[in-house]
């Protein structure tokens, strides 16, 4: 199993991305759990995939969410200028 490409993950839709990343951390507890329990045989690299996995839908995530942010603060912040205007012409 190769290291998953962020390209993958940012192709993802938001719906897609959240379903992904409870996937993911789902994975990875039934493998702590196997680990845990004995039952995990030679799939110890797959914690190493899946934790890489989860940083990069993660960081997707993150990288929508500032970008919803710094839409946010410009719409809000030329609704301000806008009002500034108005209030000076006035």
């Amino acid at each position: 199993m190769a290291l998953s490409n962020i390209k993958e993950a940012r192709s993802l839709s938001d719906e897609e991305l959240l379903n992904a990343i409870a996937e993911t951390k789902r994975e990875l507890f039934q493998l702590r759990f196997q680990k845990a329990i004995r039952q995990l045989d030679k799939q110890v690299h797959q914690f190493k995939h899946l934790r890489h996995r989860l940083s990069q839908l993660m960081t997707v995530q993150r990288q929508r969410q500032l970008i919803a942010l710094e839409e946010e603060a410009a719409a809000q912040a030329t609704a301000v200028a806008a009002a500034t205007a108005e209030s000076v012409s006035a």
